[in-house]
């Protein structure tokens, strides 16, 4: 007997997360094991409110558009599931029909899909659950990489190679330049920046990144040492770099009730604020700061077309699993060359990915633990795709 799927999205959004939602409903469709195919309005949350929609009777032209369209379309939620929940979530499933249960998202999205397929396999209700990889910071265990991270790569790579020649050129005004990526507890994000960098006096010149602990001492070293080389700065971190003594150099994170440390703007303090501060105070310098905030995650401009791709793949996938009757896992993204880049889709168990972050590997950070490797920048390039070239001028004197 045909069963109802239900999908959500969760967390913050993606450049291409909408393309992974596309693939799910428009294969759903087609499925001859599907009956409705349903949307939660803002996560689990919408689920838990009866904020249900029917995706089926939506204008095919509209769901197609949704691949190439930002930010998450059905909404989202930031929320963790309580022991009270689940025996609604139970009730849920059985006034909807749902016999296939899909969401979109990271590692917190994770650990509440495999929490429901759990909880509903103990109780005899027969749910295959699997979920769809999505984050910009790809700390997302059991995957390559996750769909988004690509994008926003890309968003910050395109950004740092323009706002590097802006900085270069304002030299005679500003000699440093801070800018902050989204990143809470890795820096693959903020290590994206490497891509714009084509000879050694390009921007970025310095990567701080949450996985190499700074000192005030060693940052200022760096900065006063490149400003002596090429008479001026700029600098890239992630929004949760922190000191030696593993406090934030964000200064003022706050824990909300049920939720993680926030950084930046929500956080009420930055981490760029804060290094700002210390360099001016060290050189008397003029600087400034660059916060990105959620922007990577929302610019359908500087998409991915890798990205676009696989998310969409990711989507599709999801529903040819469930099908077979797989459950309990993720989509997975197996990397199988670089050069030229290749990779299969595959799967993972949810309690790889639920709740695990993973961190970047020592082989993609420098020695000085201020920069990339050559071996990170031949990961991610396939990834973030070609970047402009500008125009330089020769500066050749009048005589």
């Amino acid at each position: 007997m045909k069963k109802n799927a239900i999908i959500g999205q969760l967390g913050g959004p993606t450049s291409v997360i909408n393309a992974s939602l596309a693939g799910l409903i428009q294969e759903g469709l087609q499925s001859r094991k599907m009956n409705h195919i349903l949307g939660m309005r803002d996560g689990i949350v919408g689920f838990l409110e009866d904020r249900i929609i029917d995706l089926g009777k939506e204008d095919p032209k509209v769901i197609d558009a949704l691949r190439h369209t930002p930010s998450s379309a059905l909404g989202s939620c930031r929320y963790i599931l309580q022991e009270k929940d689940f025996p609604h979530i139970l009730k849920q499933m059985q006034k909807y029909d749902i016999g296939y249960f899909f969401l979109i998202g990271g590692n917190g999205t994770m650990q509440i899909n495999h929490q429901i397929e759990e909880y509903c396999r103990g109780n005899n209700y027969p749910l295959i659950a699997i979920g769809v990889p999505k984050t910009v910071d790809n700390d997302l265990c059991g995957t390559d990489h996750a769909p988004g991270f690509a994008s926003a790569a890309r968003y910050i790579s395109l950004s740092v190679q323009q706002a590097g020649r802006l900085a270069r050129d304002m030299q005679s005004v500003d000699k440093y330049v801070v800018l902050q990526t989204v990143g809470r507890n890795t820096g693959w994000l903020a290590a994206s920046a490497a891509l714009a960098k084509k000879r050694e006096s390009d921007a970025p010149h310095l990567i701080y990144i949450p996985e190499r602990p700074l000192t005030r001492e060693k940052l200022l070293f760096d900065v006063t040492d490149c400003i002596a080389k090429y008479g001026w700065v700029y600098l890239v971190c992630g929004e949760g770099i922190l000191w030696q003594d593993k406090s934030a150099v964000a200064d003022l994170p706050f824990k909300k009730k049920h939720t993680t440390s926030e950084y930046g703007a929500m956080g009420g303090g930055s981490a760029a604020l804060n290094l700002h501060k210390l360099i001016y105070q060290k050189t008397n310098f003029r600087g400034e700061f660059q916060i990105t905030e959620s922007l990577s995650m929302c610019a359908i401009d500087r998409v991915s077309e890798i990205d676009l791709e696989e998310a969409y793949a990711c989507g599709v996938e999801a529903i040819k699993l469930a099908e077979e009757g797989v459950s309990g896992v993720m989509v997975s993204i197996f990397r199988t060359s670089s050069s030229p880049y290749r990779a299969e889709l595959t799967t993972v168990p949810l309690r790889e990915a639920a709740l695990k972050i993973k961190p970047m590997d020592d082989k993609y950070i420098s020695a000085e633990g201020n920069f990339v490797t050559q071996e990170y920048v031949d990961y991610l390039k396939p990834l973030v795709g070609e970047l402009p070239a500008y125009s330089e001028l020769n500066y050749i004197k009048f005589e």
